[in-house]
């Protein structure tokens, strides 16, 4: 077995002489601030060799308690950094030391773990018997056969091994900083496993990437466009809308950032629940007691309240149990319930928001004549988040006006949330528990609607549409210890989302949709598609734009991770960007 010995993190540092040490450490201290470290986790202080001496860069090490590690001027410059520079390029041969130095000194540390990890493989490898001394001779192959003992040709090389540990060990985990004298940055050399399956950044071997605005950086030229617009024609259109996030990552090994199910999760207190409901699994499922927390976590009566196999269920049961004349579907937004609308034989209206109105709904764009009105708060796949008096003026005497707040509970408070109003005629809030929970293979949702909307969808409803599993879950969910680790996760989400698009800002080929507020940010890049496809080869899985109405080939859209791989994704976007010259 070969020992775990955790990542480890490796401060870069770019200082003009006589950069004193406490600005030195003030930096890198702001640095391990941004990952989420401490000083405790640092393991070298990485810089140029000629540096090296410096008493400031010397006394910071000393404090952190760890060594200076200088490197050539000739390694750094071979070492793809995201985020050049001129100065330091036309000083030192490389576009950014720190970025270098930390990135060449986690990789460092990976190989060494590499190599300890083959000569394990290869001791473990000696120790096996030999084929002569666990086969009988028949059994042997003769000198011109071509099979090789099982033993020998199953086992990986010393070689391999280091090879595999090679490919993507060394991690930025912050760019580049600056003070008036340094400049730090941070990285991390993930541990070697063997029998690790998922291919992590497969970067390419450039020169180095670049950022927008830094001298030297190649021109872009924008290719014009044409954007959505309001749209009331009914479709046959080439959207799939049956394609979703999962098929981007159903069958390679890739870093998921198509689907929005919050990761590391469901947590283990949730799935401790669950797996004590396999006890009872004998019995019919009975949602009275699922079905009473929800209505007390949104303080409603009980009868306006309806579980389900998911939201996606209650999109079927919507189509099938209410008699509508003129659905409306807002788009771009999740495409269930168009499907769903289709699959019965309606003729389904779509209102297009636009990218130069930030895709933000006016009311007045949705026709009075519609009798069947959805919408996401906050929106798959635009993430954004429109004011609940917004969506509330689409209520009509004689209109179900379906909100989709499947990712609310993302949201910091739940603001904008239209579930537990009852002065919203023909209201019906979809709530899901598979995005927060990561409950996406048992299936559990709800309904908030009015009572005789309730009964009409529970009609439609086969008998115990809800597993014994399921409704456990969503009880557990609804209690005030999970609502609060929900609150905490969005706060969360929230701070990880702003690093990614300020990551992303860096790029003058990516545009964003502004004011994102769900667990996911949509970007638009020329050529989307391309870029998917090159993102792939360096092991990330994006979800792709065009298979929602009012987007094309050019959108891109990303779950919310963290730092670690949010960094990692956005040296494999500059270098699929790179790619296309």
């Amino acid at each position: 077995m070969v020992p775990d010995r955790g990542a480890s993190a490796h401060l870069g540092v770019g200082a003009r002489p006589g950069a004193p040490v406490d600005e030195v450490l003030a930096l890198a201290d702001a640095v391990l601030r941004e990952a989420g470290l401490r000083r405790a986790d640092v393991r070298s202080l990485a810089t140029l060799d000629a540096r090296a001496p410096e008493a400031g860069l010397v006394g910071a090490a000393a404090l952190l308690g760890v060594p200076v590690r200088g490197f050539a001027a000739e390694e750094l410059a071979a070492v793809s950094v995201p985020h050049p520079s001129a100065l330091p390029l036309a000083a030192t041969g490389t576009a950014s030391v720190a970025e270098a130095a930390a990135l060449l000194a986690a990789e460092e540390t990976a190989l060494l773990v590499a190599e300890e990890a083959a000569a394990l493989l290869v001791a473990e490898e000696e120790a096996l018997p030999s084929a002569e001394a666990v086969l009988p001779e028949a059994a042997l192959p003769t000198a011109g056969a071509a099979a090789l003992p099982a033993t020998e040709a199953a086992l990986p090389t010393a070689a391999d091994g280091a090879t595999r540990a090679r490919a993507g060990r060394a991690v930025l985990l912050v760019p580049k900083r600056k003070s008036a004298r340094v400049t730090c940055a941070l990285a991390t050399s993930v541990p070697f496993r063997p029998n690790e399956d998922a291919p992590g950044v497969r970067l390419l071997p450039l020169a180095h990437g670049y950022i927008a605005g830094e001298p030297g950086s190649p021109p872009t030229i924008p290719t014009p466009h044409t954007t959505a617009a309001m749209d009331m024609h009914t479709h046959t259109d080439a959207h799939d809308l049956r394609h979703h996030g999962d098929a981007e990552v159903r069958d390679d090994k890739l870093i998921d950032l198509a689907v929005n199910v919050r990761t590391n999760t469901p947590p283990d207190w949730l799935r401790e629940r669950i797996a004590d409901s396999l006890t009872g699994l004998a019995a019919y499922p009975d949602g009275r007691a699922a079905r009473a927390a929800v209505a007390e976590r949104h303080d409603l009566p009980a009868n306006r309240v309806l579980l389900t196999a998911g939201a996606a269920e209650a999109f079927v049961l919507l189509a099938r149990a209410l008699p509508v004349r003129r659905p409306v579907v807002v788009h771009p937004q999740f495409t269930e319930p168009e499907a769903a609308l289709r699959d019965v034989g309606h003729e389904v209206g779509r209102v297009l928001l636009r990218e130069e109105d930030a895709f933000r709904l006016d009311p007045a764009a949705v026709p009075e004549d519609a009798d069947l009105v959805v919408i996401g708060n906050p929106t798959n796949p635009t993430s954004v988040l429109h004011p609940a008096a917004s969506i509330a003026a689409l209520a009509r005497p004689g209109r179900i006006l379906v909100v989709d707040e499947a990712f609310m509970d993302a949201v910091p408070g739940e603001r904008e949330s239209l579930a537990g109003r009852t002065d919203v005629p023909g209201l019906v809030v979809l709530r899901s528990l598979t995005k927060t929970w990561g409950l996406a293979g048992l299936r559990i949702g709800y309904v908030l609607a009015e009572p005789d909307t309730v009964a009409a969808l529970e009609r439609a409803q086969p008998l115990w549409p809800v597993s014994t599993p399921a409704l456990v879950a969503a009880e557990a969910c609804m209690s005030r210890v999970a609502l609060a680790e929900a609150e905490h996760a969005a706060h969360r989400i929230g701070v990880e989302r702003a690093h990614l698009l300020a990551g992303l800002a860096e790029f003058d080929e990516v545009r964003t949709v502004e004011g994102s507020e769900g667990p996911f940010v949509l970007l638009r890049i020329d050529g989307a598609d391309v870029v998917r496809e090159r993102l792939r080869s360096l092991g990330f899985a994006a979800r792709r734009g065009d298979t929602f109405p009012g987007l094309d080939r050019n959108w891109l859209r990303l779950a919310v991770r963290d730092r670690a791989t949010t960094n990692r994704f956005l040296q494999a976007l500059d270098q699929a960007l790179l790619m296309g010259g």
